[in-house]
């Protein structure tokens, strides 16, 4: 019998958080950013809940006005190599750009922690939105918003293809004999294309789970194609179920027309749960973080996603500004999200900015309501598991202490790992060598 599909959780490792303000909360360690400690407990307690994995975000630009968080943070290759040594089953998947990064070097990077983790790593491939990045990186100039997939898609052929360089058996390792390795299962690259000159091969082995898994997070146009082309699991963003129903409809249909299985490509988008063992706590809880924002730290929040665009200079209670195509060349999908909202339900600039900055969400309530929700969202196909943020400092343990058990008495969620890999634990198929495959072929 083929066992019922079941939900898929990770867990956004944010230090003093998403929020503009969250780090001023009671409960909140305000160092949480640099402190490993806080990683380590975060990561076992995903784990204590049987997560599929945990997921470091990254940025590359900042300026005074950044949240918190961003300010001053552990970068992520860092930070998921040392949690694959006090983890033993929960993926570890972080964000690195292809706009500002070397190919070989990347794919050594993750390669490194695949085989320090045992097969539990993840890229989420990101082409980098703020065009302050081309500042710290000597460049004259950021790429258009197109450029940068052209780039990224070039750039995931060749990690792809430098990954698979040294054939699953090739390390004969045989002292009698003196063969270390089959130079017949050593592979060239070879690359030459548009923005990639890459001979390879890559000096380091593939892992059990073949290769790292890939995540992407675009919800444009070009973000959309490309993550139907190349993503194993993309971490998406909505604020109801009819919206992230179409976008899970859209994503599995293009990677149909790819030719792909449109079952391997798990679709997990962001959540920020507040749950209270009644309704009023619940409540109290998100006001507890809202209450923190001033009208200030909202704009400037708003601000970073039209590349720290100035609000202040806007009345506060007219109407969002108009602002043509700002913000095209950023957070796209986003930025074109708040100005179509702000004009369709006659916003002010206020109104516009508290709301970016505290978002109520449908993901608070009771931990029955949650699991309620949560359940719905999978059954609707509106998402086939979830991302889970912490929007209080005790958000994830609520979670996992409340919600999960839920989930797992209605058979919706696993109560045992059914794999150590991340690739076994999210049901996706490990992919053969290209030229392991040439050779059966032959």
């Amino acid at each position: 019998m083929t066992k019922p599909k079941q939900i898929k959780l990770g867990a956004i490792i944010h230090g003093v958080g998403g929020h503009v303000s969250g780090w001023r909360h009671p409960e909140a360690i305000t160092d949480a950013s640099v402190n490993f400690g806080f990683y380590k407990q975060q990561a076992q307690k995903a784990e204590s809940g049987k997560f599929d994995l945990l997921f470091i975000a990254d940025g590359l630009y900042i300026t005074e006005k950044s949240i918190p968080h961003f300010l001053n943070r552990f970068e992520p290759i860092t930070i998921l190599s040392a949690l694959a040594s006090v983890t033993s089953h929960i993926g570890l998947v972080g964000t690195l750009s292809t706009s500002y990064s070397e190919p070989f070097t990347v794919a050594r990077q993750f390669a490194s922690i695949d085989l320090i983790s045992d097969g539990r790593s993840g890229w989420n491939v990101v082409t980098s939105p703020l065009e302050g990045s081309a500042k710290n990186y000597s460049k004259a100039e950021h790429p258009t918003h197109p450029e940068r997939y052209r780039i990224a898609n070039e750039y995931l052929e060749v990690t792809r293809g430098l990954w698979d360089s040294w054939e699953d058996d090739a390390f004969v390792r045989d002292k009698e004999s003196g063969v270390f390795f089959d130079p017949s299962k050593l592979h060239t690259l070879n690359h030459k294309g548009e923005y990639f000159s890459v001979q390879g091969p890559l000096n380091i082995a593939r892992s059990r789970q073949g290769q790292p898994v890939i995540f992407q997070a675009g919800a444009s146009e070009d973000g959309r194609a490309f993550a139907a082309k190349v993503a194993d699991a993309i971490f998406a963003g909505h604020e109801s179920i009819d919206e992230a129903k179409a976008y899970y409809a859209d994503i599995k249909k293009r990677a149909a027309s790819e030719g792909r299985n449109p079952d391997e490509v798990v679709i997990l988008p962001g959540i920020a749960p507040i749950i209270g063992l009644t309704e009023e706590e619940a409540e109290r809880k998100y006001q507890e973080v809202a209450n923190l924002v001033t009208i200030d730290k909202a704009l400037d929040y708003l601000g970073r996603f039209f590349e720290h665009h100035d609000f202040s200079q806007y009345p506060l209670d007219e109407p969002f500004p108009e602002l043509g195509d700002f913000g095209s060349n950023s957070f796209r999908s986003g930025t074109d999200k708040i100005k179509q909202t702000a004009k369709e339900k006659n916003l002010t600039l206020r109104q516009v900015a508290l709301n970016v900055a505290t978002p109520r969400n449908e993901f608070t309530g009771t931990p029955k309501y949650v699991a309620d929700r949560v359940q719905a969202w999978f059954e609707e196909n509106a998402a086939d598991g979830f991302i889970i943020a912490a929007a209080l400092p005790k958000g994830l343990d609520d979670f996992v202490d409340h919600v999960v058990p839920i989930l797992q008495e209605r058979g919706l969620y696993r109560t045992e790992y059914e794999a150590d890999t991340l690739r076994g634990n999210l049901g996706i198929p490990v992919p053969a060598n290209r030229y392991t495959k040439v050779n059966v072929e032959a």
